[in-house]
C-alpha cells in the first residue's frame, strides 16, 4: 500500500512539473548568427552591423542570443560558416556582404526551417530575404558639401568593386557636388577589396597627389580618412562616424543604422510572422544618418544640407530624378522621371561629372 501511494505521489509530482519544464524549454533564447566580411574593429561597415546586433540583443534580452564570425572571405569559406550556423542551432543567419549572396541562397535551400537574411544583393527565396540601406542619400548630401567647399574642384573616391550599390554612391556624390558646383569632378580608384587598409591608403594618397582636396571611400577601413588627415585635405567617412581618425579632415560621414532593423526582424521571427521581404530604408526610415557636421563647414552649407535632408525625410526629393546624363553625354533619366528601385539596382554607368572610366568586364 505504501509503495502504491509512493508511486502515485511520484507520478503526480512528475505531472505537475512537466508544464514548467515545457515552459522553460519554450523560453530558451533564439539563436542568431552573424557573418562579417572584415574585422569588427571600432569603425566601418562591420562595426556598424555589430553595433546593430548589440542593440538588438539589449532590446530582446533573454529572448535572443547571437554569435559572430568576423573576417570571413567571400566564396567557399562563407558557405562553410553559414552552414555551420544553420547546423549548430541558429534559427536566423545574417550575412553582411554582397559576395555572400550565392552561398546564402545555396544553404537556405538546404535548411528550410532556418531564416536567412543577406545585406545588399538581389536574390531571395521562401526563407531567404535581403535588406539594404539607401546609402546614396547620404552620398548626395556629402557631395553637396564637397562641391561647396572644394577649392581644386577635384574630388577623390576610393571604391571597392564596381557593382550597382557602389556606383549609386559615386554617382550621387558627383550629382550632389555638381548641383552646387558645375566645375566639380569625381575621380575614382578601385582597390578590388572591401577591406584592405594598405590599398585603400595608397589609392587615397594617389587621388590627393592628383589634386583632390576632398576624398571619400566605399571600403571598410578608416585608411582614406587617415590619409586625408595626414595630407591636410578634407574627407567624408563612410559606414560610421570616423571623426576620431581625422579630427580636422573629417567633415561628416554617411552612417548606417542597423539596430532597429535587426530588432524588428528578430521580433518577427519570435512571433512567427517573418516573411521574406526586401526592405531598403533611407534617411526617413532612420537607416541612414549623417555624422555630426564639422564646424569647418560654413553655416550656409550646413543650412542647405539640413534643408535637403528634411526633403529626403519627407519624401519630396530623390537624388536620382532627371534629367540625368551619363559621362558620355547620353540622357539616362528624362526630366521629371525618377529611377525605380529596380533600375537603381542595375546601375552600370557613371554620370556626367565622374572623370574616371569604368573598368571593362
Amino acid at each position: 500500500m505504501k509503495q502504491s501511494r509512493r508511486t502515485l505521489l511520484s507520478a503526480l509530482a512528475l505531472t505537475l512539473t512537466l508544464p514548467f519544464a515545457s515552459s522553460a524549454q519554450a523560453e530558451e533564447p533564439v539563436k542568431a548568427g552573424f557573418v562579417y566580411v572584415s574585422p569588427i574593429g571600432d569603425a566601418g561597415w562591420t562595426y556598424q552591423h555589430d553595433q546593430g546586433r548589440l542593440q538588438m540583443e539589449k532590446a530582446l534580452a533573454g529572448k535572443v542570443t547571437s554569435r559572430v564570425v568576423e573576417n570571413v572571405q567571400e566564396g567557399p569559406d562563407a558557405e562553410r560558416v553559414i552552414r555551420e550556423f544553420a547546423t549548430s542551432g541558429s534559427k536566423v543567419v545574417f550575412a553582411t556582404s554582397f559576395g555572400y549572396m550565392n552561398a546564402m541562397e545555396k544553404v537556405s535551400k538546404q535548411f528550410p526551417n532556418v531564416t536567412f537574411l543577406h545585406a545588399t544583393g538581389y536574390k531571395s527565396g521562401k526563407n531567404f530575404g535581403n535588406y539594404n540601406a539607401r546609402f546614396y542619400e547620404g552620398r548626395y548630401l556629402t557631395g553637396v558639401i564637397a562641391g561647396k567647399m572644394s577649392k581644386s574642384n577635384i574630388l577623390g573616391y576610393v571604391g571597392a568593386f564596381p557593382i550597382p550599390e557602389v556606383l549609386q554612391g559615386i554617382n550621387a556624390f558627383a550629382m550632389g557636388a555638381r548641383s552646387v558646383n558645375p566645375k566639380a569632378e569625381v575621380r575614382v580608384i578601385w582597390v578590388n577589396s572591401w577591406y584592405d587598409p594598405g590599398k585603400e591608403r595608397e589609392a587615397a594618397m594617389t587621388l590627393i597627389a592628383q589634386g583632390a582636396d576632398m576624398v571619400t571611400h566605399h571600403t571598410d577601413s578608416t585608411a582614406t580618412v587617415q590619409a586625408a588627415e595626414e595630407k591636410g585635405v578634407y574627407a567624408f567617412g563612410y559606414h560610421s562616424d570616423m571623426s576620431k581618425y581625422g579630427k580636422k579632415a573629417h567633415l561628416t560621414a554617411t552612417t548606417h543604422q542597423w539596430g532597429d532593423f535587426y530588432t524588428k526582424t528578430m521580433q518577427e521571427v519570435l512571433a512567427g510572422t517573418w516573411k521574406p521581404t526586401n526592405p531598403w530604408g533611407g534617411i526617413k526610415d532612420g537607416m541612414i544618418k549623417l555624422a555630426p557636421l564639422n564646424p569647418a563647414i560654413p553655416k550656409d552649407v550646413q543650412t542647405l544640407v539640413g534643408d535637403l535632408e528634411g526633403k529626403l525625410k519627407a519624401g519630396t526629393f530623390h537624388p536620382f530624378t532627371g534629367p540625368i546624363v551619363d559621362q558620355d553625354g547620353k540622357e539616362v533619366v528624362a526630366k521629371g522621371k525618377t529611377l525605380s528601385d529596380e533600375e537603381l539596382n542595375k546601375m552600370s554607368y557613371y554620370v556626367q561629372g565622374v572623370a574616371s572610366k569604368l573598368p571593362k568586364k
